[in-house]
């Protein structure tokens, strides 16, 4: 079966940075990467690399960052008042909100965030919105491992589910 809109795909590859060669992430054949094809849940270059593919197709492509995560804005870096960070005690956990600490927040609209503590001074905490990747150009090396039909559970809920069938 080919890849194509509405196939879930399994894949095993190896990422690294594409100017530095520096790993970023590796999946394996007891680990792979599984998605619904064509629903917009990846990279749309990382998906038009794969189309047409086949169980057992290998890949290797780059893809920059302007396609990939885009470019580091410093409109995503947030200098947010220290005491929302309070507990139910109004303490402040100075291990928990660390530089470098990646804390889970929400916008003012309800969308989840993930954001990086860059800083903390006596007032405030500085965090990073910018996506981890971005700046970064990518290169995938790997594997089709398998393409299968979907479940109409999996085209229901717009993504692939693992072995164990419905994991959320």
């Amino acid at each position: 079966m080919k890849i194509e809109n509405n196939t879930v795909v399994s894949v095993t590859y190896k990422l690294t940075n594409h100017k530095t060669g520096e790993t970023i992430e590796e999946t394996t054949t007891e680990n792979p990467m599984l998605f619904l094809y064509g629903v917009g849940a990846i990279i749309p270059e990382f998906e038009q690399n794969l189309n047409g593919k086949i169980t057992g197709d290998k890949f290797n492509f780059a893809i920059t960052s302007d396609n990939a995560y885009g470019q580091r804005s410093e409109e995503q870096v947030a200098l947010l008042p220290k005491n929302i960070f309070h507990d139910e005690n109004e303490v402040f956990n100075e291990e928990q909100i660390a530089v470098g600490a990646v804390l889970p927040m929400s916008d003012n609209e309800g969308n989840q965030l993930r954001g990086i503590v860059v800083g903390v001074d006596e007032e405030n905490v500085t965090m990073d919105f910018n996506h981890p990747l971005s700046d970064v150009d990518l290169h995938f090396d790997g594997e089709v491992v398998e393409v299968r039909k979907p479940t109409e559970e999996e085209i229901k809920h717009g993504h692939a589910h693992g072995p164990n069938g419905h994991e959320h």
